[in-house]
């Protein structure tokens, strides 16, 4: 007998496979999502790639151009500059209470993506940095232990991994998770503050750079297209 998948299994599948595809560019800012189309790609019916779509709207992925065009979202240097507000706020403090919470396990975990990170820097693995940069962060936040500040982060997570993976200068961020690493290790907060807003800083400033051609984010009033 075949197995019937759930239909919120679907949803999620579907979901989960057009956020990577977005995140890791295989559909660029101002691509459209049908959902014929996409209904056939995943051989499922309309009615989980409708729900997958709302739910990409939701998350700020994507957006209803009109009743009839749905495309993935071009992004403003204003979106980026919220995003990076958000997360200066948040990964600064987290960054903190690590520090004072940190076990020699955690440290381990962070030791042994840092070697991951070093090794797919080494290969040029854009698609695996960022995964391994993500996993950095999370544990982080994990150690920090706050349950309510990895709930606030989660819905734009995949917004700033978005972000993240056009930005290319991957040794230099390497190097801020190593002094991250290290200032975490120490069991001093402030320390560990200090280089989590230092990182967060010179990442917004590497992403607008990538994204708009300047350190400013004005980009003559440009947005992200793809191209």
């Amino acid at each position: 007998m075949t197995k019937i998948e759930p239909l919120g299994a679907v949803r999620e599948r579907v979901l989960a496979s057009l956020r990577e595809d977005i995140i890791a560019g295989r559909l660029a800012p101002g691509d459209r999502l049908v959902e014929r189309e996409l209904a056939e790609r995943f051989g499922v019916s309309r009615v989980p790639v409708r729900e997958a779509i709302r739910a990409l709207v939701a998350e700020g992925f994507v957006l209803f151009e009109s009743a009839r065009r749905t495309v993935v979202r071009r992004l403003t240097p204003t979106d980026v500059r919220e995003l990076f507000e958000l997360r200066e706020a948040l990964e600064v403090y987290a960054a903190g209470l690590a520090a004072s919470r940190v076990t020699p396990e955690a440290l381990a975990e962070l030791r042994d993506l840092l070697d991951q990170a070093a090794r797919a820097t080494k290969e040029g693995d854009a698609e695996a940095i960022t995964d391994i940069n993500t996993r950095f962060h999370d544990r982080i936040r994990a150690l920090a232990g706050n349950s309510l500040l990895i709930s606030v982060m989660e819905p734009v997570d995949g917004r700033l991994r978005w972000l993240t993976r056009r930005n290319e200068e991957w040794p230099q961020l390497l190097t801020e998770h190593r002094e991250l690493y290290e200032a975490i290790a120490s069991g001093d907060p402030t320390r560990a503050r200090t280089h989590a807003l230092a990182h967060v800083r010179a990442n917004y400033r590497s992403t607008v750079r990538h994204l708009f051609g300047d350190e400013t984010g004005d980009g003559g009033g440009s947005t992200v297209d793809g191209g």
